[in-house]
């Protein structure tokens, strides 16, 4: 299997899911929730509250275990992150991946307890898909 292809089909996962589940740990307990998340190229960002737990428990512990994709399809097709994330206040980010629906959580985009998350990928791995079976993309 060829480099470009599994990237392909993982942008392709990306550009059909938005909605996965970010794992993390603190005090040596898992920690899972689900979140909406945004990509660039193999990054993906996520928006959260800097309130919240999971914020602190990636300050200290960055790493990150994300489940995205497995939609009604015939193979169910859906990918694996493995990460180091990033708590990142840049406003620029942020307006990037503000949306108006982000209204219900915060009164505006310039909320200072708006935060973003950048995942930057140390693995990727492509499940339930036949051509892309056990295909896993170290970085």
């Amino acid at each position: 299997m060829e480099w470009s292809e599994a990237v392909k089909r993982i942008t392709e996962i990306l550009s059909e899911s938005k909605i996965g589940v970010l794992s993390t740990s603190h005090n040596n307990e898992p920690n899972a929730r689900y979140m909406w998340f945004y990509n660039d190229g193999l990054t993906l960002y996520a928006k959260t509250n800097d309130a919240s737990p999971k914020y602190d428990e990636l300050k200290d512990n960055p790493k990150a275990h994300i489940l995205l994709g497995f939609h009604d399809s015939p193979n169910h097709a859906f990918v694996e992150f493995y990460g180091a994330v990033e708590r990142i206040e840049d406003q620029g980010t942020i307006d990037w991946l503000w949306e108006e629906a982000d209204q219900k959580f915060f009164d505006s985009k310039e909320n200072p307890h708006l935060k973003a998350l950048k995942i930057t990928p140390s693995a990727i791995k492509i499940m339930n898909d036949d051509e892309f079976e056990d295909v896993k993309l170290t970085l």
